[in-house]
């Protein structure tokens, strides 16, 4: 109202919020997370963690390699980093806490894994950072396959070593020893049929008979016939999974809905031009200028959401990337990363937020900091192995 003079900013806000929030790009998140809902309050997320956790025996910091491993799977199930990090937080933390896992070893995997969803395909983010920039949205989902696998064996890297430094950083217990038989019926009967979905929606879209709405579409359908198969399907279920879906998405696209007039304030004041500007004026090598605009995106994810950090930057970065030559598949999966990491970007990244509001009631926003900063690290050093190897991005789509 200030800087608009009156009602013409009310007008602007209104313009500007729906504006955001009718983008066709936008369908398939709310059914990536009721995918991701149902798979959680069905019980066949409860059963996937824990035919893992019992196939995995009595390694150390075995909880922690749970969240990583059943994460890396509810993240290409759920493809919303938001709704992935709550609920993982929701099932995991209580558990861990309780037996007797130190605050890192808990909240940092969840905080890691749940910017996998942005990398595994299916993608929100993914497809809408696509559709933006104008690239094929199935070679850039397959893209983040084996980049994300990698990205998920660093994680695992990652507990294994602060495992090592610190034992009581997540005690042992005592769990029960399987016969080869019980390991495979476990991993047949609980891993491979939640795993399928995500294989069969990718490969639809891979081999073009599903466009990414109609994928989360049939992502949505493939859950709810799980559920069931497995008889866990209840009235109560389907009524917390909707709820949950919604209460996520309306607090996603709340965010694009006022983000969209921040984005336009920011606009007008010259603000996101100048820094973007000034950002890409100077005349260096094309890696020195790649990293200038990686720097760029982790320093607006301090303080913006991911959608507006796309909607500013694309349409300069993209035409900037052409010119240098880069490959527009694996410069939208070095974006990605970007996104990635700054979505625990402190002081205001969003899942440290999502975190806090799910993490047991005595943690710190300390804490949360602390616990992200490894796997930030493991991010960072995917993005450096990318630009030494980029055919870890484009060996997939090239196929």
């Amino acid at each position: 109202m200030v800087l608009y003079g009156g009602g013409k900013g009310i007008t602007l806000l209104l313009n500007n919020g729906f504006g955001g929030l009718t983008n066709y790009a936008l369908v398939p998140i709310p059914l990536f997370l009721l995918m991701g809902e149902i798979f959680f309050h069905t019980g066949l997320g409860g059963r996937m963690f824990n035919a893992i956790d019992r196939l995995l025996g009595k390694l150390p910091g075995r909880l922690s390699y749970v969240t990583v491993l059943g994460g890396t799977a509810f993240s290409t199930l759920s493809g919303s980093s938001m709704g992935s990090t709550a609920l993982l937080g929701s099932l995991m933390v209580p558990e861990m806490t309780a037996r007797g896992y130190k605050k890192h070893m808990s909240i940092g995997p969840i905080l890691g894994t749940g910017g996998l969803a942005i990398i595994i395909p299916p993608s929100a983010l993914a497809v809408l950072l696509a559709t933006l920039a104008r690239i094929d949205v199935g070679a850039l989902l397959i893209a983040g396959i084996i980049p994300g696998l990698i990205l998920a064996s660093f994680y695992i890297a990652t507990i294994y070593i602060q495992t090592r430094i610190d034992p009581t950083a997540a005690p042992a217990y005592e769990v029960e020893t399987l016969s080869i038989g019980q390991k495979m019926r476990l991993l047949l009967g609980d891993v491979v049929p939640m795993l399928s979905v995500m294989v069969l929606i990718v490969f639809g879209m891979v081999g073009g008979l599903i466009t990414p709405s109609e994928a989360a579409a049939f992502g949505a359908l493939g859950v709810l016939i799980l559920g069931v198969l497995f008889r866990c399907l209840t009235w109560e279920a389907m009524k917390k999974s909707v709820i949950g879906a919604l209460r996520v998405t309306l607090m996603a696209y709340l965010i694009v809905f006022g983000s969209a007039t921040f984005s336009q304030l920011l606009a007008f004041s010259g603000a996101s031009s100048g820094l973007i500007r000034w950002a890409t004026s100077f005349d260096l090598a094309p890696v020195a200028m790649l990293l200038v605009m990686f720097g760029v995106l982790l320093l607006l994810g301090m303080f913006m959401e991911q959608i507006s950090m796309m909607l500013l930057t694309v349409p300069i970065f993209f035409p900037l990337a052409a010119t240098l030559g880069f490959d527009p598949v694996w410069f939208g999966l070095i974006i990605l990363l970007a996104l990635e990491i700054s979505f625990t970007t402190p002081p205001f990244g969003l899942l440290l937020f999502v975190m806090k509001g799910v993490a047991p009631k005595d943690t710190s926003m300390r804490e949360i900091y602390l616990s992200a900063f490894p796997y930030m690290g493991c991010s960072m050093l995917l993005v450096a192995l990318l630009i030494i190897f980029p055919q870890l991005a484009l060996w997939l789509p090239g196929l």
